[in-house]
This record gives C-alpha cells, structure tokens and sequence, in this order.
C-alpha cells in the first residue's frame, strides 16, 4: 500500500522518543464518506483523486487496512454504526428507500443516547438514513443538533429522487440554498464553534460519493413534483461519471481540511479524535475497491472492505498502520470507553472496543464477524462469514471458501476441497442469525 514514504521519514524522526500521554476525554469528529472504495484516495495508492487533507491526517495517525463495514450498502452500516450492534437486531437489512415505514426504533439505544452520560453535545450532519427523519430522526435520538438528508438528494436543490424536499434542520423540513457537502461542512463547523467548550460529537455523515453524480460546478437536476428513478444517477452523460465522482471526492477532502483548520484555530486538535471512514465500497464504475473482488452490493471484499483512518495527536502514534480485523459496529464502544462512559447493563453490543488497537498498537483477540445481505429490490439474500484469515460467502452463484491471507483477491474458491471447514461455518452462520434475529436480544 501507498503511504507517503518521505512524509513518514519526516514523522518518525520528529516523533522519535515521543511520550504519549494517557488520554483525556476527546472531542470526536466521525467523517464518513458516502459509497468511497478501499483504493479511491491517495493514503490507500490511488493517484487519479487528490486528497491531500486526508492523507495528511492518515500520516500523522494510523491507517486500518482491515476495516470493514457491517453493511455492503448504506442503511445497514449506518445502523450498526449507531447502535454498536450487527443492523439485523435493528431490522435494517437493505438501504432504505422512500418508505416511512422501515427504519431503528427509537427504543433502541443509540451512540449520542449514550455520550450524554459525558456531557457530551452531539450533531449530525449529512445523511441519515436509518429510518425517515420525521418519524426515525436524530433529534429523537440523543442528537442535540441535525441537519440531515433521509437518503441522496440532488446536490443542488436537494430534492430526492421522488420529487420532495430532502434537506432537514431539527427534523423540520428547510429550503436552504448551496452544494450539499459545503453546507454539510459549514453547519459541522459551526457546531463545533458553538461547543467548543465541552466535550462533542460531531457525526460529519457526507453524501458524496454517493449519485446522483454532481460535482459543485455541475448542474442541478430534480425539482419537486417529478419522479427520478429514471435518472437517478443526475444530469450527466454516463462518460462524465467518473470525473464528477472525483469532484465529489475533492470537495470532501476540502471539507475535511476545513474542519482541521477550525479544530486548529480554535486550540480543539490536540483533543479531537478524528476518524474517517466509508458506509461500504465503492461502485467500481466509477470509484476503485483496490485490489479487491466485487463493489458495493457484494460480500467479496470490494463490497465492504472500506479504508478507515484514526488520528489523534499525541494519542495515536502518527505513521502507523493495523491490520486489526474490525467494523463499523466497533465504533460505538470504542467512543464510549474513550469518553470514559461504561457501557448500558440493558444493551449488549456486539462491537468491540478498538482503543488499545488505536493508542497501544495492539491486536484485537480472535472473533468471528457476520454479514448477511436481504437485497430489498432483488429479493436475494447473501451471507458471509470471517474467521481469521479465512472467509465464507454464499450467494445466489454459489458458496466460495477463500484463505485472505494467501489469496486476499479471492480468485480461489476452496470450498470443494475443505467440505468440513464449509460445514461448520455454516452451522455458526444459522446460530448467529438465530441469535441476532431473537426479539428477546433486540
């Protein structure tokens, strides 16, 4: 993998002998960034998207190159992202439509529920998805301040792709003019300017990369009143896809620039964790997965293997990399044993926490992790299965065995010559849907 050799030279001769000190209660910044594959910036070797601001907070903080999303598209990652918890426990299974029906309870625990115990202020701004905003909203759920889409509107007028408004302040509908990642960026960053003096989380729940395809200079495309499905990927011809995808990506990586900048100049760095990640691969049309088979919508590794960067000066050491096998699940109580708040005796998640792999370089003890897709619009359902360096998936193709370690491309299907191994994944697979899908454990 890339990572800038002369910039961490640099890095480690400055931070040799460095002494950390113990952790104090951060701030948190969690940017992710909607549909971004495993290889589309440049800390993970993509050299077509420049993305210098978040390459430099990969430098000076530590890479993961085994992050993987619960989810192989949005609404299930996000999910399991709030609750710490695998989405199934949640019924959120497949991205959520235009439905108000579907969506997380409002009994069910979620992460700024928790930080309040800290005294913690909590925003999210971006893309919600989890349940519509006026039924399922984030206000509703522990957030102090919201302004977020319920899926991926234009970029411009911010109407979604059944012709309504999709832009809300509090959970109230607001018709607010500009690009929609500047907006994102401008409320996250008046946020923190608000709170700066106490604890937050900032939830920065970017768009982008997700389509319609529209960079800040392209043209708005839905009005209210009219269905888009037709033209769900925006006004461009499709040769244009990939050049506005990378305009997308650009503009995040200048917002992430200018939220480093506002943590700087109000002296919030040195106590802010910043972490970035992905909700699932990219479409490989118009992003890259690296090296990985399949894209968003797949097990293979191209689906939900994403990049995930932790930064925290002081904290983590700066030039580092981890191939902790970990998912968005793990979030959750990573921030809470961070923020020194204990975990609910009512809520058991399934998420473990990183922060010994993030501040200490250490290794997480062996697990085994799920995913299991129902695909809403196809009506077929995958599952896989992660134990060490071994992986199963079963599709409506086939059944495939891989080793990643050997074959982390997963071009050799093993699963005809090691028929015991297939069998008992298998027998673990069906106890853990039973286990996630018990009403008694929800």
């Amino acid at each position: 993998m890339k990572i800038y050799t002369f910039v961490l030279l640099v890095i480690t001769t400055i931070t040799a002998g460095f002494s950390y000190s113990a952790p104090k209660t951060p701030n948190i910044v969690l940017i992710v960034i909607d549909d971004l594959g495993y290889g589309d910036m440049g800390c993970y070797g993509n050299d077509i998207h420049p993305t210098p601001n978040i390459d430099k907070l990969a430098a000076e903080g530590m890479v993961m190159t085994d992050f993987h999303t619960n989810g192989c598209v949005c609404s299930p990652t996000r999910a399991a992202l709030l609750t710490g918890q695998y989405q199934q426990r949640s019924g959120v299974e497949s991205a959520i439509g235009f439905t108000k029906e579907i969506g997380v309870a409002l009994p069910k625990t979620m992460i700024a529920e928790e930080l309040q115990k800290a005294g913690y202020k909590s925003g999210v701004f971006g893309k919600w998805h989890v349940g519509h905003v006026s039924l399922f909203g984030p206000n509703d759920q522990g957030f102090d301040e919201s302004w977020v889409s319920n899926n991926s509107p234009d970029y411009h007028t911010h109407v979604s792709r059944v012709g309504e408004l999709d832009w809300f302040k509090n959970q109230q509908l607001n018709e607010e003019p500009g690009y929609l990642t500047d907006l994102i960026t401008k409320h996250t960053n008046d946020f923190i300017e608000e709170n700066h003096d106490q604890p937050f989380f900032a939830f920065v729940s970017h768009v982008a990369c997700h389509f319609p395809f529209q960079g800040p200079d392209d043209p708005p495309h839905r009005t209210i009143g009219k269905i888009w499905h037709d033209t769900k990927y925006g006004p461009l011809p499709e040769s244009e896809y990939k050049r506005a995808y990378r305009d997308m990506l650009i503009a995040v990586d200048n917002s992430v620039g200018e939220t480093v900048a506002t943590l700087e100049r109000l002296g919030l760095r040195e106590n802010t964790l910043i972490f970035i990640t992905s909700d699932n691969g990219a479409y490989s049309w118009v992003g890259s997965n690296g090296p990985y088979r399949g894209q968003k919508g797949d097990l293979f590794e191209g689906g939900h293997r994403v990049p995930a960067i932790a930064n925290w000066p002081g904290h983590i050491q700066p030039g580092t990399e981890t191939a902790a096998t970990s998912m968005t699940m793990d979030l959750l109580p990573t921030f809470l044993h961070l923020a020194g708040i204990e975990p609910p005796k009512d809520v058991a998640f399934d998420g473990t926490d990183l922060s010994s792999v993030w501040l200490q370089g250490k290794s997480l003890p062996n697990r085994t992790l799920y995913w299991r897709f129902n695909n809403f619009y196809t009506k077929t359902e995958a599952y896989a299965i992660r134990e060490g360096h071994w992986k199963y998936v079963k599709n409506k193709e086939g059944q495939y065995l891989f080793n990643l370690k050997k074959d982390p491309r997963e071009t050799h299907n093993l699963s005809g010559n090691k028929r015991k191994k297939v069998t008992r994944f298998q027998q673990r697979f069906s106890n853990w849907e039973k286990d996630v899908t018990s009403s008694e454990k929800r």
